[in-house]
């Protein structure tokens, strides 16, 4: 789900190229959510092994990560930890919208409607616990550096580009590591480098958003961009305000400049939400400010061949045949990471 400013947010296209010699963290579920949505077959349907278990998500962990590495990027995976208590309620929305989405995913398999199956079946990714453990499992194997969150991975991964001086950007299609002080973000990096359009194909290109461009474009401190985000619904309060939108927001919080004085003008409007949609703008605004973070230690592992063709091709059925033409461009990339230290990646 995620934060929605992408309006009003500035950004700009970057070469694949432009990132090489650069350790990114990334926001893991966020991208395995975008597999598991994204990779699938025509009829909709996310890529199965032979027992009917999804394998999406180990297909662009593998596959994809590697063209990466390739290009020079060192990746961490962040991986999220307990939620807040405030995200419940999002985890149970989520749930209600997979509810309807499988409803209307069979209306659709009735009708033959291909096109509205695939747009129905993408609303009911579940990423259960066996499929995270296997995800850490493949990533070590591939020599990926795994960190574990204390809590929500994308206020870890923000943590780490700030404190971490090798460490350039977060990684995630989400806005939210801005209202947790990244200093910069990096969207489209794990999507598909083409995306069909009416016209035919076009190239995706990696966009980079830097917080303190935002900041100044928009004319506005990090405080106000938090409760910026809040009017607009978070994780922690997912409608937010009705009838506000990003620029209503934005035109908000310049206007009252305060945390106090912004959320005191909208006061009514926050109590007049049904009771389980109001929330605690304090409480929501804290968790941005201060979240549960730790300093972790970044280690990048080894390759283990073995390891990667028990996940892929014992377990899941992947092609041995494939498996071990990547592995050999797997190589190649750690070759060409081995010729810079940790100290010297920025």
């Amino acid at each position: 789900m995620g934060l929605n400013i992408r309006e009003i947010i500035p950004r700009k296209e970057i070469e694949i190229s432009g990132l090489k010699g650069k350790i990114l963290c990334v926001d893991a579920f966020n991208t395995l959510y975008q597999f598991l949505s994204s990779i699938r077959q025509p009829d909709g349907t996310p890529l199965m092994d032979n027992k009917k278990r999804i394998t999406s998500h180990l297909s662009g962990l593998f596959y994809r990560n590697i063209s990466l590495l390739l290009d020079g990027i060192k990746l961490v995976y962040v991986f999220d930890g307990k939620p807040p208590e405030l995200k419940i309620k999002t985890h149970k929305k989520r749930m209600d919208g997979r509810d309807i989405a499988k409803e209307r995913y069979e209306q659709a398999k009735q009708k033959e409607d291909f096109d509205a199956m695939k747009r129905y079946s993408s609303q009911l990714v579940r990423l259960d616990d066996e499929m995270i453990e296997e995800s850490k499992a493949l990533l070590g194997a591939m020599g990926i550096c795994v960190v574990q969150a204390p809590s929500e991975g994308e206020a870890e991964a923000s943590y780490l580009v700030r404190i971490k001086k090798q460490t350039y950007a977060v990684a995630s299609q989400d806005y939210d590591s801005l209202l947790f002080g990244a200093p910069r973000l990096i969207q489209n990096l794990t999507l598909s480098r083409k995306r069909k359009t009416f016209s035919g194909w076009a190239e995706v290109k990696p966009e980079l958003i830097e917080l303190e461009s935002v900041l100044n474009n928009l004319g506005i401190n990090i405080n106000q961009l938090i409760c910026l985000g809040i009017m607009v619904g978070t994780d922690y309060n997912p409608k937010g305000i009705p009838r506000i939108g990003q620029k209503k927001a934005l035109q908000i919080v310049k206007q009252h400049k305060q945390p106090v004085l912004i959320f005191k003008s909208v006061e009514n409007l926050i109590k007049a939400l049904p009771e389980e949609e109001r929330f605690d703008w304090k409480e929501v605004f804290e968790l941005f400010k201060k979240p549960k973070v730790v300093d972790a230690e970044l280690k990048f592992g080894k390759i283990d061949d073995n390891k990667i063709k028990e996940i892929l091709v014992g377990e899941h059925d992947f092609s041995e045949q494939r498996v071990s033409k990547q592995l050999d461009r797997l190589t190649e990339a750690h070759e060409k990471l081995k010729q810079k230290g940790l100290g010297d990646w920025v």
